[in-house]
C-alpha cells in the first residue's frame, strides 16, 4: 500500500483577523517501510474575518524507498488542503474559565505530491472544551484524497482528539494528540499518538517538541518533530 499523510487532529483557536501564524515541524519519521526527513510539516493560519481563518497545510519530506541502496533518496510531498476554519458558535464563563465551541474546517486538497492528479476534499467538524488548565478539541470528519498514480482515490473516515494542558499559563503546555483514519477504499488504516511539550517565551511565539508513535499498520512507526510557531499581524 502506499504511504498516506498522518491526520494531525487540530484545534479550534482561530486567529484575529489581519494576524498569521506559521506552524512549522521538522524532524524525522520512521514509515512503515523506510525512514523519511520532514523538512518541514508546515500549517500556515491567516485570520481573515471574525470567526473565520484561511489554512494551507502541507509537508515536504525526503524519504527513503524499501530496501534502497541510500538512506534517502526522493522527495516525499504531501498533497496541499486549502480550507476554511469557522467557528459556529461558542459558551464561556470567564469566572470559572470553562466553555464550549463547534467549528467546522473545510476545503480542496490540490494534487502537489508525486504522481498525484485530480483535485481531492477533505471535511471536519470540530467540538471543544476548557476547563481551566485542560483544552480539549474533538474532531470527526472524512476525506477523498487526489489520485495516487493510477491507483483509485484513497476514501476514509478520520477522527482525533487534541489535548493541551496548561502548566504555567501562557508559557509552559503539555501535547498530546491521537487521530487516525479508516479507509473505506483499499488502503491501510491509520492510527498515532503524539506527547509533547511547548514553551511560549512571548505572547507571539511558541516552541514545541513532540514524539510520536504509530499504532496501526498505515502509520508511521515512530518520530520526533521540533515545533516553531511565530505570529505577525499582515493588517
Amino acid at each position: 500500500m502506499s504511504h498516506h499523510p498522518r491526520f494531525e487532529p487540530t484545534d479550534l483557536e482561530l486567529e484575529t483577523a489581519g494576524i498569521v501564524e506559521l506552524d512549522l515541524q521538522l524532524g524525522a519519521a520512521r514509515g512503515p517501510d523506510a525512514w523519511r526527513l520532514v523538512a518541514p510539516d508546515f500549517e500556515l493560519d491567516i485570520g481573515i474575518l471574525p470567526r473565520v481563518e484561511l489554512d494551507l497545510d502541507g509537508a515536504y519530506a525526503i524519504e527513503g524507498r524499501p530496501g534502497g541502496p541510500t538512506f534517502l533518496d526522493h522527495s516525499a510531498p504531501d498533497n496541499l488542503w486549502v480550507s476554511a476554519k469557522v467557528g459556529i458558535a461558542d459558551w464561556h464563563d470567564d469566572a470559572t474559565r470553562t466553555g464550549w465551541a463547534l467549528g467546522v474546517q473545510l476545503g480542496p486538497k490540490l494534487p502537489v505530491a508525486t504522481d498525484a492528479r485530480g483535485v481531492g476534499f477533505e471535511g471536519l467538524l470540530l467540538a471543544g472544551r476548557n476547563d481551566g488548565r485542560y483544552h480539549v478539541v474533538l474532531d470527526v470528519g472524512g476525506l477523498v484524497d487526489p489520485h495516487d498514480g493510477d491507483l483509485p482515490r484513497p476514501v476514509g473516515i478520520e477522527g482525533g482528539i487534541d489535548l493541551e494542558i496548561e502548566l504555567v499559563p501562557d508559557t509552559w503546555s503539555l501535547l498530546g494528540e491521537l487521530g487516525g483514519v479508516y479507509y473505506t477504499s483499499a488502503d491501510d488504516p491509520q492510527l498515532a499518538t503524539t506527547a509533547g511539550v511547548q514553551y511560549s517565551p512571548t505572547s507571539s511565539l511558541d516552541l514545541s517538541l513532540v514524539a510520536m508513535l504509530g499504532l496501526a499498520a498505515g502509520s508511521d512507526r515512530y518520530g520526533f518533530l521540533v515545533g516553531v510557531s511565530p505570529k505577525l499581524a499582515l493588517w
